[in-house]
């Protein structure tokens, strides 16, 4: 079984035990024995004085893109300062209560989740107030296969956000260990960083071949299943589609009322795609699009991970439902991090005008998607000073 950073400091005695502690995490964040870190680490003796959260709050239950107030944690007892309240970096007053910050997370291996941005604003705060950052590194949950990886880049001179601060690939096959690592050098933060890195993890490995229980990381993701649809079913949110949010079937589905979901799985089927079926069914939506309104829907289910790449289905089964369907239209996504929803697909694909894309001919489209997705090779030659794991 894959031993977690978590894990491999709980059995070690830093010299900084004591020392005053911040601890940046959530309820998805366990020890491989499903005991919530922040209550480990305390059990061990550890001084955790103070936490912090991402989006989605302490508890992972906060509603996607809705601002979470400071409180108190009800397992601690400890005060728990927001990441995505008034501010998405730590402040320096609140720096100044600690000695060092911990960070521990699990992510979803994708550039647009939001737990990845506030790592680094983490890192770059402690850079400015030079203080130690320690980050207990997980697994990337839909593997770190170098070979995996679909762009594109993120353009950050146009489309830099909360969803997406600095140019990396969509799928990244990266943990957060090795990212900090990366932007740490990178973007010369000069921040003391110190990665407690996960035992018996191999680049090859998805969650399910880790041994360890899948945890909710936030509302919207449910399972294994919806971890490897999600890098390109995400795309939806910027459309007038109802995409499963409000259910288990996040992201497993894509809907609408006028949704002819048979011609969109024929169109589908002519692109051939690898490792995903296709259903039809029908679904009140849970979801602010088409509120209590019954939904056509189209149901992705995985049969092999290995075969599928999700951001090119994404998009192309997102052209299959623009090229059959005069009722599509792109719809704004506001959020806390960004009000208006405007350029919400600018800024998921990390790419300007982009929906100026959908606009190719299929044959020009699926060209320009092939160069801008097909990325791994030099993206390995950008991080292999920073992979941590073999």
């Amino acid at each position: 079984m894959t031993k977690l950073g978590i894990d491999q400091l709980l059995v070690l005695q830093p010299i900084w035990k004591l020392k005053r502690i911040g601890l940046v995490t959530n309820q998805a964040a366990v020890t491989g024995d499903n005991i919530p870190s922040r209550k480990a680490l305390i059990d061990a003796g550890f001084n955790i004085v103070l936490l912090f959260s991402p989006e989605h709050g302490i508890t992972v239950t906060g509603e996607d893109g809705a601002p979470i107030q400071n409180g108190i944690d009800g397992l601690t007892g400890l005060p728990v300062i927001s990441l995505y309240g008034n501010h998405f970096m730590p402040s320096t007053t609140e720096l100044e209560a600690i000695d060092l910050l911990m960070f521990d997370i699990p992510d979803a291996g994708v550039r647009f989740y939001t737990y990845l941005w506030t790592m680094t604003y983490c890192l770059e705060a402690c850079a400015k107030e030079e203080k130690p950052f320690i980050l207990l590194d997980r697994p990337n949950p839909i593997s770190g296969q170098i070979e995996k990886v679909e762009g594109p880049y993120l353009n950050e001179s146009n489309c830099s956000s909360f969803v997406g601060r600095w140019s990396i690939p969509i799928r990244h096959s990266c943990t957060f260990g090795e990212l900090a690592t990366y932007f740490n050098n990178h973007k010369k933060l000069n921040c003391s960083l110190e990665v407690i890195p996960c035992q018996h993890w191999s680049r090859a490995n998805y969650q399910s071949d880790t041994g360890l229980n899948f945890i909710p990381t936030s509302p919207a993701i449910y399972d294994q299943e919806t971890l490897l649809l999600y890098p390109g079913t995400c795309f939806f949110e910027a459309t007038n589609l109802y995409e499963g949010r409000g259910s288990k079937d996040a992201f497993k589905i894509v809907g609408a009322p006028w949704l002819k979901t048979e011609k969109v799985i024929n169109e589908l089927r002519k692109q051939k795609i690898m490792g995903v079926h296709y259903s039809v069914g029908e679904q009140i939506s849970t979801s602010k699009r088409f509120h209590s309104e019954k939904c056509n829907i189209v149901k992705f289910q995985m049969i092999d991970q290995h075969s599928f790449n999700p951001v090119q289905f994404g998009l192309i089964a997102l052209k299959c439902i623009i090229e059959t369907h005069a009722e599509f239209n792109w719809d704004y996504y506001p959020t806390f991090a960004n009000p208006s929803g405007e350029k919400h697909l600018d800024k998921l694909l990390g790419l300007y005008q982009s929906e100026k894309l959908f606009e190719l001919p299929w044959n020009q489209f699926l060209e320009k998607i092939e160069v801008e997705l097909t990325i791994a090779a030099d993206w390995f030659d950008t991080i292999k000073k920073s992979l941590l794991y073999e």
